[in-house]
């Protein structure tokens, strides 16, 4: 699976109605893959994932740590929810995400990567807020279909 796809632009995932990350934003936190509930589709699956995102301004920082099938893996950004461009560090297969609210419990961060979108991860918090599922679609840094779906857990 390609950088994109794991877990951050999840990744990211996200804020409370509104577009400032305030302490009731059900995303903040830190967040675990479950591996046995995921599905990553072409794959491979990576070893591990956490997610840790972070108030920070009016927006959030989102830091993406693990294990990929071919090494460690560390990359994040720092964004609002605004539909607008923001910086990714450290992942090869992306350049920036654009980030939005889709709704109270939902966000949507799509990946760029030379200016093309690559993939849109919509990140879901389950009404009790133990479960985030980030479901990924588009194409991988090779061009293949994707459509992966992580599911991670609260710590």
């Amino acid at each position: 699976a390609s950088l994109a796809m794991l877990g951050g632009g999840a990744i990211v995932m996200m804020l409370a109605a509104g577009s400032s990350a305030q302490s009731s934003d059900p995303l903040l936190g830190t967040w675990k893959l479950n591996l046995g509930k995921s599905k990553f589709d072409p794959g491979p699956a990576p070893k591990a994932v956490t997610l840790k995102y972070e108030a920070a301004g009016q927006g959030m920082k989102v830091t993406v740590d693990g294990e990929a099938p071919t090494g460690p893996l560390h990359w994040g950004y720092s964004g609002q929810l605004d539909g607008k461009d923001s910086a990714v560090t450290g992942n090869p297969d992306v350049d920036v995400i654009a980030l939005k609210r889709i709704g109270p419990l939902t966000t949507e961060g799509t990946m760029k990567k030379g200016g093309k979108a690559t993939t849109v991860n919509t990140r879901v918090v389950s009404a009790d807020g133990k479960t985030l599922t980030i479901t990924a679609k588009g194409t991988d840094a090779q061009g293949r279909p994707v459509h992966n779906v992580q599911v991670f857990e609260r710590q």
